[in-house]
């Protein structure tokens, strides 16, 4: 069994080490991974070859994306009765280059434009299975076929499993191992990848893309093979692959994504479930442990805000319909150092069955972003993130910051420092960063060029200190490869406009003030302390002016007649703004 690429800086320390201590197959295998600073993936979901082939030279390298998922290559089903959906694309009628995407030759340009522009490219291998028998061909380059009989390959009758339990050969039970694995999914053909013969048809496959220069695959529907059984396959590939499985964690029974670790990477479902649904709700502070949350470790994890199919099945807390809170999981997910980023880029859909745009015969049409394509990719949101990503490179998380709910911050040693707002208002503060002193461009807001920035640009000062708004529902991101000149000076507060925003539930008769240890909200004393405004109940708000620079101890208090009740718990503490902008909204709820 091979031994899985290894990630960033332990690649470059153990490989040689490895290589010397291993013989055949069992060897250090990194070459094919995408490596170190450049390890984001882009899946440009059922895009055109030559579509692919442009985006790498225009987008993708410049950007510095590390590697393209591609959707699967080989000779596919044709089903214009339901409308050419996008998966007659994984029902496999032969494994010669010919699909709705282009042929072999415009799949090898595609490969040798992507390589020029420094991008790997993953195809995505169906292994498992051939097409179901809802059809019968030709498939997409002509290609007679019928189920169990594949004469292209050859596939016959007894290449396949027939489980016939139930009185089906389809999956019955979902607890049982062996049914996963040696029934049909959904009426497709199951292969018995046991079998020699067949592990010899996928291997010759998988090594005529290698001969194309294809860099590695991710392996469709993998928990339907045994572990064993892929090993065997991808360990006879020539080359260094880099593999990474689709395993969807199951219920008790299901084969987990544990089991194929061995064999390479797998894709980590957890990740979308987590990132997702706490930029979804606005719940980002519990994200510091995310890696104890996940099934897999960071080093065999290929990590995924959605993809193609959560899209569809509904599983993703988040696509690209939702907007903003979507651009912020994506962005997060790249500046966090957890797993292979893998970013989607979609095509559009209102039916979960639809395939791409398409001309009149079924072949995808060009891309056109905007016209039915999505591409996510190029969000400068998660697309100007990339570069950061390939700047903090092996740095750790420091200087985490959060506001125990919806607003969280944290550098990558000192080459990068981020902040996201899932809140309502904007965020005004004076982070605590590992950066050298100068001026960063917010690549979030604008875009860095030859030392200029179109949008924002921030003054970090010589402690690492930086003073700087995060709008509502946006966020942060300096890194040491956008420095600009001198930034703009930062005009200094001598006073700071403080707005108290406490969400408190009353009864009629209650008010709601604030005080502290500053003369401007009643130094400590109740009968002076600053009363706030019911306007935006049950926020009780009033704006403040306060010493600039200044680190302000502060408590809420409810009166009703002469009775007055402090909240419970420790002073709360926050410091003004020392240099602009200077106003701030503190939020806050009663305890």
């Amino acid at each position: 069994m091979r031994i899985r690429p290894v990630l960033a800086a332990v690649t470059v320390l153990l490989a040689a080490a490895l290589a010397a201590a291993c013989s055949g197959r069992e060897r250090a295998e990194a070459s094919m991974e995408p490596s170190g600073a450049r390890d984001v993936i882009v899946h440009l979901f059922a895009w055109p070859w030559a579509s692919v082939a442009g985006e790498c030279t225009r987008v993708l390298g410049p950007k510095g994306y590390g590697g393209v998922q591609v959707s699967p290559p080989q000779e596919h089903v044709v089903l214009p009765g339901k409308g050419y959906p996008w998966w007659q694309d994984y029902q496999p009628v032969s494994y010669r280059l010919t699909s709705r995407r282009g042929d072999r030759e415009a799949f090898a340009a595609m490969v040798r434009a992507c390589h020029a522009a420094g991008v790997k490219v993953y195809a995505d291998a169906v292994v498992n299975h051939m097409a179901g028998g809802a059809s019968t061909g030709p498939g997409s380059g002509g290609s007679a076929y019928s189920q169990y009989a594949y004469p292209a390959v050859p596939y016959g009758d007894g290449d396949f499993h027939h489980c016939g339990r139930n009185g089906t050969d389809d999956i019955a039970d979902w607890g049982d191992r062996w049914e996963i694995q040696n029934c049909e999914l959904v009426d497709l053909s199951d292969l018995r990848t046991e079998s020699p013969y067949v592990r010899g048809k996928l291997v010759a496959y998988l090594d005529d893309l290698v001969s194309l220069g294809v860099d590695g695959f991710r392996v469709d529907a993998a928990k339907h093979l045994s572990a064993a059984d892929l090993a065997a396959v991808v360990d006879a590939v020539r080359g260094d692959p880099y593999v990474y499985s689709e395993v969807i964690e199951g219920g008790a029974g299901e084969p987990g994504p544990e089991e194929y670790t061995g064999i390479g990477a797998v894709t980590e479902f957890r990740y979308g479930d987590v990132v997702g649904g706490a930029f979804r709700d606005g719940k980002l502070s519990g994200l510091r442990d995310l890696a104890t949350r996940m099934r897999v470790g960071s080093g065999d994890a290929v990590a995924f805000v959605d993809n193609h199919d959560t899209q569809r099945t509904g599983r993703a807390s988040l696509t690209y319909r939702d907007g903003a809170p979507y651009a912020l999981a994506e962005a997060f997910m790249i500046a966090w150092p957890y797993g292979v980023p893998q970013v989607m880029s979609s095509f559009t859909f209102g039916d979960p069955e639809a395939g791409p745009p398409t001309a009149g015969d079924g072949t995808t049409t060009a891309v056109s972003c905007g016209d039915g394509w999505q591409c996510e990719h190029r969000w400068r949101t998660t697309a100007n993130m990339v570069a950061l990503r390939t700047t903090a490179a092996g740095a750790p998380v420091t200087h985490w910051w959060s506001n125990g709910t919806d607003q969280i911050a944290f550098g990558r040693g000192g080459a990068a420092y981020v902040a996201f707002n899932r809140s309502g208002a904007a965020l005004t503060r004076t982070f605590q960063t590992s950066l050298p002193a100068g001026g960063y461009c917010d690549v979030m807001a604008g875009d860095f060029s030859a030392g200029t920035c179109t949008g924002p640009a921030y003054t970090v000062d010589a402690s690492g200190r930086v003073t700087a708004t995060v709008p509502a529902g946006a966020a942060l991101a300096l890194h040491a490869g956008a420095r600009v000149g001198p930034a703009t000076p930062v005009p200094a507060c001598a006073s700071a406009p403080v707005t108290f925003a406490v969400t408190v539930t009353t009864t009629w008769g209650q008010n709601v003030f604030v005080t502290g240890d500053t003369a401007g909200i009643g130094g400590w004393n109740p009968a002076a302390a600053v009363p706030l405004s019911a306007a935006a109940y049950p926020v009780w708000r009033a704006t403040v002016t306060l010493p600039g620079a200044t680190t302000v101890q502060y408590k809420y208090l409810e009166k009703e007649g002469s009775t007055v009740v402090r909240e419970s718990g420790a002073n709360r503490v926050r410091t003004t703004a020392a240099a602009g902008p200077c106003g701030a909204t503190w939020q806050d709820t009663w305890r």
